[in-house]
Parts: structure tokens; sequence; C-alpha cells
């Protein structure tokens, strides 16, 4: 098969790879659609070459194991989660499959991901999706991301909410804030495009940074950016008894003053990835036609655009969700 895959260089090449073929318990997907994520734009030159990012996708399952023919056909759509677990130790059977104790996470430094024409994922992690979504349904794995940091703030009916960062993360969340009852819901982001757009998401107004610091007093602030200071700035936001979660994926040390957490009574968390009802959710919400997937995905590139879009991403373009079609030119 064809795939985009890192070179020396940390760009992409298309090159022939193996053809994946599943295990009794896995299936194999003719990708139709997958993101480029915020998370592959800060770790691609990290990863080694020969790797096949990519781990937001959709397809049509062309092979099924042994063991999941009684539950999958081939020529149905799925999305599924870029998780590959065991599904017997504790962390699987608490329906929390990224802590496996024999995880494979597909496209980010295990097996490999779906900037390809095909991507091998397990039966069990895989959640059917109407015809009518098409390619759209790979952004179930951004908003199964959204739902699982929201799930983490605990969102109460009335809530007062801020997002730090209206980037796919921060769109994500801000839609589910909403949906769980979230009665305002502020996003702060430097760009101007991000800002106007955050009401297509739910939010009920925008904040830019260069004009200062937010009024504080908010009953939870999300980080969904990962640049060092911004979990300070969410402690100074919240009020008394506030609660911060941390989606960003900051990759430097971050230094934070912890008096005023303390004196608040914050409470800090960490949300990444998941679990597997938060990533069924997302799918019957897209299913449903709740979430509106054409505002959310601006462009899309074959395999051979692959390092091009990087580079536009990575220079700051106004786009938001682009997703890799390997059956693109």
């Amino acid at each position: 098969m064809r795939a985009a895959v890192l070179d020396e260089d940390h760009t992409f090449d298309v090159a022939d790879v193996a053809d994946p073929t599943p295990a009794p318990d896995e299936l194999v997907l003719q990708v139709r659609a997958c993101g480029i994520c915020g998370s592959d734009l800060k770790s691609h030159t990290m990863m080694p070459p020969g790797s096949v990012l990519g781990h937001e996708f959709c397809g049509d399952v062309v092979a099924v194991g042994t063991d999941a023919r009684d539950r999958w056909r081939e020529g149905q759509l799925v999305a599924a989660l870029p998780i590959v677990a065991c599904g017997r130790c504790r962390w699987c059977l608490a329906d929390e499959p990224l802590h496996c104790e024999r995880v494979d996470l597909l496209g980010v430094g295990g097996s490999a991901g779906a900037f390809a024409e095909y991507v091998r994922v397990g039966a069990d992690q895989s959640v059917l999706l109407d015809e009518s979504v098409g390619d759209h349904g790979a952004i179930v794995e951004p908003l199964a991301v959204g739902l699982h940091t929201v799930e983490a703030a605990q969102i109460r009916t009335g809530d007062r909410v801020l997002v730090i960062g209206g980037g796919n993360v921060g769109a994500a969340v801000t839609f589910w804030c909403r949906r769980l009852g979230a009665a305002e819901v502020v996003v702060s982001d430097p760009v101007a495009s991000r800002r106007e757009a955050a009401g297509l998401w739910g939010a009920t107004d925008a904040h830019d940074p260069a004009e200062g610091r937010p009024h504080p007093g908010f009953d939870v602030v999300i980080e969904c950016v990962g640049a060092p200071g911004l979990i300070q700035a969410a402690i100074d936001a919240t009020a008394v008894h506030g609660r911060v979660v941390v989606a960003g994926v900051c990759t430097a040390p971050d230094a934070v003053v912890p008096l005023t957490a303390i004196m608040k009574e914050v409470d800090v968390r960490f949300a990444v990835y998941y679990r597997g009802r938060e990533f069924a959710a997302a799918a019957s919400v897209l299913n449903g036609g709740a979430f509106d997937a054409d505002a959310f995905v601006t462009g899309a590139v074959g395999l051979g655009g692959v390092s091009g879009a990087f580079a536009r991403l990575l220079a700051g373009s106004d786009e938001r969700k682009v997703l890799v079609r390997p059956g693109l030119g």
C-alpha cells in the first residue's frame, strides 16, 4: 500500500509499505480520511524516520479477523480508537484502554497510523458510522478528546467556563460544555478567525488575550493550547473552588506559583485521550448531525500533500481541521 512516511528530514514521502493484516480480534480499514492533529504537528520531529502517523481516522472494513466475524463485515464504515488494547487487564475492564498494560498506540509511536491507504485496528475499539457521515467520520476522535476533557472538568448546569485556545480541541470542548449544561463559555484565543468562529460551537463570548487577562471568577477553566504559562493563567482565572483541566500538550517545562491555587483551593487535573464510551458518544453525536462537521473541516489533501499541509499549519494558517484523504491524487 501507499503511505506518507516520515523521512530523515522529518518531512513526508509517499512510499510503498507492507499491507496490514488483521489478528483474530482486529479489522483492516481502507482509510477514507485521517485528520492532521495538533499533537502530530508538535511530535513529528521527534518520531523516528519510517514512522506512519495519523490517529484521527475513519474507513471501510476490508478485512475481518476470525474472532470478529460475528460483529463486523466488509464494507461497513467505522471510526476506531487509535488504540489496540488487550481487553483483559484492569484498565481495559475499566474502559480506559489508553492505560492498558500492553497498549499499542497507532500513529503516535506505536504501530502504523492512517496517513496510509489501509490501517489495522482493534475490533473492540471500533464503532459503526452512518454512511451519511462519510469522510467526516475522521472527526470522531477529536470530538471524543473534547468530551473526555469536559467530563474531567465535571461540568455542572449553570457553570461559567473559560476555554483557553480556540483551535480544534477548544472547539470540541466548547461544544460539549454547552451540550452538558454550561451557561457561559468564553473562548480566549489570539487569532481573530478562531474567536469569530467560536460561536459556531456554542461559545457565548470570545476574548482576545492581547487585551489583557479575562476577568477572573470562572467555575471551570480548560487549557487547550499546551504552552508554558497557561496553567498559571488558568489557575488565576478560576473562582474559589474552581476546577482547571489541562488538555493542551506542552513539551516544555512549565512553572506555576502554587500559592494562588492553594488560597482558592483549586482542583487541577490533566486529561488525555478518552474512554471507549466517550468515543462511542462522539460517534453518536456525529451520526445524529448534532455537530457542524462542515464548519469544522476546512480542507483536504492527498498523501502527497501531507508535508505541505504540515508546513502551512505550522506557519499559522487559518485552516482548521485538514483531512488527509489517501484516495485523492
